[in-house]
């Protein structure tokens, strides 16, 4: 059991059941204040988790799970930021307080879970596909009475795969589907676009929704329509929608049932509403005002980005626990980019900045702020990011484009043809690339090395330190460049005195950091501060051991490989990205290519999918930190008797 207070309504509901058999609908807020507290008070603690999100969809997701007989019926959550509520009342309560650690709960729904996580989630803007695709399976199978319920925020309906799910849902008139739009005017940070004003527009029409009650009421006492009255309902609440708004419903525009705005904390309310939902068919859409981080009150009054995860928190005074370092600590990755940028295009006009949603966790806010006209937060919508990227580089401009390597992966094809296909000189600042910790397993960024080196004119590029990766974004938009990726980890670097003079890297060289005789370890990124620690270890072993830090992926430099290959026969390479088809293969390739033998070891993230921990944990379990290099180096040159890991003897 649970060392922390679940309440007198929250202590007797292990599973949804029993909170449909046990309470009445006048029970809902005693269930709802029961489960707001506990999130509250598990997750002031434990910290490492989100916050606000989950916060604002207390109410709303005890009355989906009041009103919907669930898992039977399917409840779809879009990411998982705001799905912790739903995993307390679905017999994850106890093991709550291990929630993203190690071993522990995930902090995402996730189907090896529960059969209450219907869907995998951790990229945002799934939920409707999803649910349809649930919707149309359960139709064919005959069971036509099963609710499909997707609920998905204002944020992530920015995304072109929402809008996909929808316009096919509208086709799929007989599809019993449910979108609960959480509209929060939030994702992370703050939402842009049209949809937000459109949103708003609707939110905030007083005379709207005053007519719409109005006219609803007076239809319940008129009974000349007779069975018509539900058509000319709709019609009379389209003709209010067109003339009020001034604009047609954008929803029913896509044959969606709409029905809202309601109060997202009201939860007797919504439960009646959901309750009467249920027996309309087609798709429908319920849209609920909701508040981010809603009931507590520091969240409510303080930044709602920073109350996104805002970590370890006294929970009586709001005071966010922050540890204060005894020694000056190299910066954030993210934040070297943060300032670089703005640096760089205080010298250069032509340069802007581009991200998806993420200002904050990329630091482009630090240029949104300093030059509002050259640096764009488009939404969540990773393709449009990089097309629209391709459209400014057409006309002279030089976009840094920041995007999450694991949500990059969702604008493949836009990096295949509409940049590089056109030689564009777009620049590609892949954040949190590699093991990411906590998000685990939809959020590692361990493909992008992969993915990148295969497409034709791209630079693939990692900097090993704060200094080279400012070289690296300054390099990039040099005259005559054209698609460059940069990637580098989540966390801190390792230079204190990080604004160094930046200089032009010849594209397509390495360095040699360490001379050797015995072994080369050969590293691309961040990790080669591993094989530095791993060599400081080895000292005293007689290992003779040089280091050469790559920089690029992609053109590798084959001058040091011919180097590494006529004076060595034993190789390691170390990078935190996947092995297969990753930075150790193009080593073996050019090996292979240029008819060297040796025996190679590489290390890096295996061909599984690696759930949450730490960052260390997760370098220590995957084989490529300090002791696993220094076990690596130990073993190929008999210094002692430990096991091999990812071999190649070629």
């Amino acid at each position: 059991m649970t060392k922390y207070s679940t309440g007198p309504f929250l202590s007797q509901i292990n599973f949804p059941e029993d909170l449909r058999e046990k309470f009445t609908i006048d029970d809902l807020p005693g269930v709802s204040e029961d489960l707001r507290q506990y999130i509250v008070d598990v997750i002031s603690e434990i910290g490492n988790s989100h916050f606000g999100a989950s916060l604002g969809v207390v109410e709303m997701t005890v009355a989906l799970h009041y009103i919907f007989d669930t898992p039977n019926d399917q409840l779809v959550w879009d990411v998982g930021h705001q799905a912790y509520g739903h995993k307390i009342l679905t017999g994850r309560k106890d093991i709550f307080p291990t929630n993203r650690l190690k071993g522990g709960m995930s902090g995402f729904p996730k189907r090896s879970e529960s059969e209450f996580d219907t869907f995998g989630v951790g990229h945002s803007s799934t939920s409707i596909s999803a649910a349809l695709g649930m919707a149309v399976a359960s139709n064919y199978k005959g069971l036509k009475s099963r609710q499909h319920i997707a609920v998905i925020g204002d944020g992530a309906m920015t995304a072109g795969l929402a809008f996909e799910g929808m316009n096919h849902a509208g086709f799929e008139k007989d599809a019993n589907l449910l979108v609960v739009l959480n509209d929060n005017c939030m994702s992370i940070d703050p939402n842009v676009g049209a949809l937000r004003e459109y949103l708003t527009d609707i939110t905030t029409s007083h005379t709207y929704n005053k007519v719409k009650d109005d006219v609803w009421k007076l239809l319940g006492k008129v009974s000349k329509f007779g069975p018509d009255a539900q058509s000319v309902a709709s019609k009379i609440s389209t003709a209010l929608k067109g003339s009020l708004l001034k604009q047609s419903n954008m929803f029913e525009s896509l044959n969606f049932r709409y029905f809202g705005p309601i109060d997202g904390h009201d939860v007797i309310g919504m439960a009646k509403v959901m309750q009467d939902l249920k027996d309309i068919p087609g798709p429908k859409i319920l849209h609920c005002i909701t508040r981010k981080g809603a009931g507590y009150k520091y969240s409510e009054e303080g930044n709602p980005t920073q109350w996104h995860a805002p970590g370890v928190f006294n929970k009586d005074t709001g005071e966010i626990v922050k540890v204060v370092p005894k020694s000056p600590q190299p910066p954030k990755y993210q934040e070297v980019f943060g300032h670089t940028i703005v640096e760089l295009a205080e010298k250069n006009k032509n340069i802007m900045g581009v991200t998806p949603a993420m200002p904050s966790g990329c630091s482009l806010n630090l240029m949104m702020e300093a030059m509002p006209d050259r640096s764009f937060d488009v939404g969540i919508a990773e393709q449009h990011a990089v097309t629209f990227s391709a459209g400014l580089a057409t006309q002279g401009m030089i976009p840094f484009c920041n995007i999450y390597s694991t949500f990059m992966q969702r604008a493949f094809d836009q990096v295949l043809h509409d940049v590089a296909i056109q030689n564009l000189n777009v620049v590609f600042c892949l954040d949190r690339g590699g093991l990411v910790g906590a998000d685990g397993a939809t959020h590692h960024g361990a493909y992008d090395l992969s993915y990148m080196r295969c497409i034709p004119n791209m630079v693939v590029s990692a900097p090993m330190d704060e200094a080279e990766l400012r070289n690296l974004m300054f390099t990039a938009q040099l005259k005559g460049m054209g698609p460059f990726s940069i990637r580098y980890p989540r966390g801190k670097g390792v230079m204190t005195e990080w604004k160094t003079t930046m200089k032009e890297i010849k594209v397509g060289t390495g360095r040699k950091i360490n001379s050797g005789n015995d072994i080369a370890v050969l590293t691309i990124g961040h990790p080669g501060n591993f094989a530095q620690e791993a060599i400081k270890d080895l000292k005293d072993s007689g290992a003779s051991v040089a280091h050469y830090d790559m920089r690029f992926v992609k053109p590798i430099d084959e001058t040091m490989l011919h180097e590494v290959f006529t004076k060595f026969n034993k190789v390691i390479t170390v990078e935190d990205g996947c092995l297969m088809g990753g930075f150790g293969s193009a080593v073996i390739e050019f090996m292979a290519d240029q008819k060297y033998t040796a025996e190679v070891v590489r290390l890096g993230i295996p061909d599984a999918y690696i759930q949450h921990g730490t960052q260390q944990e997760l370098w220590e379990e995957c084989g490529f930190d300090k002791n696993a290099i220094v076990k690596a180096i130990k073993e190929m040159l008999n210094i002692a008797s430990v096991e091999s890991s990812h071999a190649v003897n070629l």
